[in-house]
């Protein structure tokens, strides 16, 4: 993929003077969710010090957005530090699974890793839940807003002080929204009846679908290519880079895109906080600075991806129903119902608020 990027120094400038509009306002720093930002002379003030660091995702492919995360983070922190903090990106190469990231990052083999909310609700942070509930945003723009501000902040104190410091959020990353994909073409909630989707065979995700009157079945995604090919499910769901870069639109039960954008994914930039917490001051502040910078970068590309993604699913023959021509209200309405019933049963009214109010 090819696509226009802020140079270093560009998007150093950015993230350090609050977007006033230019490298040469006077500024005192920002904050995006719990990240401050403050004023930094790149590479001036250096320890003799060399700091190795190993960031990596689940992602092997060079045409993720997470890769262009990680690559601005060791671009922008390497430049900022004048070399004395060295980046080494891995790329999935060490491990595809998520869980086995985390050990990873625990045992101070890596400091830094991308990953699902769902892996801090195993850690006992039921809070992060709230993530799996459909229709919880309207849109990016919503979805940047609460991540960004109140809610975000909160989650990120909540799982630095539920894990004992050691998974300190650096940035809330996207994954793109997910939209049904299927044999047939839907408009309504009603048209999903009796259909068998590729989903989430427990928890909310699962009880909304079978409440809509589809079928969720658990299938691998590596085989879910040749399961739609050979009909063996009806649909799935998911974004448009995933399901491109997989060609499940090319198969039989795969043709139909219906943009229900159900869910708009977050995934979780994570420092191990042990580590950051060995930083001076000032290694802290290019840490932060490079995070954010990262987490620009990379919800970019994601915003771009999506764009080029379906783009493409259209050229090699997908059929697309754009959202705008979608009864979206006839699939959030039941929506809304399992998130205030899941907030309610757990005590989580209050942070649910939090997502509200931040359209």
């Amino acid at each position: 993929m090819r696509r226009v990027r802020f140079g270093i120094a560009a998007m150093a400038c950015i993230v350090t003077v609050t977007f006033l509009g230019g490298c040469g306002a006077a500024h005192k720093g920002r904050t995006i969710g719990s990240i401050a930002v403050s004023d930094t002379e790149s590479g001036k003030q250096q320890s003799g010090e060399v700091i190795q660091m190993v960031i990596t995702s689940n992602q092997t492919s060079a045409d993720n957005p997470y890769h262009y995360g990680l690559q601005t983070f060791k671009e922008v922190v390497e430049e900022l530090s004048g070399g004395t903090i060295q980046v080494e990106c891995s790329d999935g190469t060490l491990s595809e699974d998520e869980p086995e990231l985390l050990e990873m990052l625990d045992a101070g083999e890596v400091q830094m890793v991308v990953c699902s909310p769902g892996n801090m609700a195993s850690e006992g942070v039921s809070e992060i839940n709230l993530l799996s509930l459909l229709y919880l945003f309207d849109g990016f723009e919503h979805w940047e807003t609460a991540m960004d501000g109140e809610f975000g902040s909160t989650m990120t104190d909540i799982i630095l002080d539920r894990t004992d410091n050691r998974y300190r959020i650096m940035g809330y990353w996207s994954a793109g929204v997910r939209d049904y994909y299927g044999r047939i073409p839907i408009k309504t909630a009603a048209d999903v009846q009796g259909l068998s989707i590729r989903t989430q065979i427990s928890g909310v995700v699962s009880q909304y679908w079978t409440g809509l009157g589809a079928r969720p079945v658990d299938i691998g995604w590596g085989v879910l290519y040749d399961s739609l090919m050979a009909g063996e499910v009806d649909s799935a769901e998911n974004d448009y880079t995933n399901l491109m870069l997989k060609q499940h639109h090319t198969t039989t039960n795969g043709k139909y895109i219906c943009e229900t954008h159900h869910d708009y994914t977050t995934r979780l930039f994570i420092i191990n906080g042990g580590f950051y917490d060995s930083l001076t001051a000032e290694q802290k502040n290019w840490v932060d600075t490079a995070a954010l910078a990262a987490t620009l970068e990379e919800r970019a590309v994601t915003y771009d991806m999506m764009d080029s993604s379906k783009a493409q699913c259209i050229a090699e023959g997908a059929v697309v129903t754009d959202y705008d021509d979608m009864d979206i209200a006839s699939f959030r309405e039941s929506a809304i119902a399992i998130q205030d019933q899941y907030a309610q049963e757990n005590g989580l009214e209050s942070y649910l608020n939090m997502i509200r109010s931040a359209r």
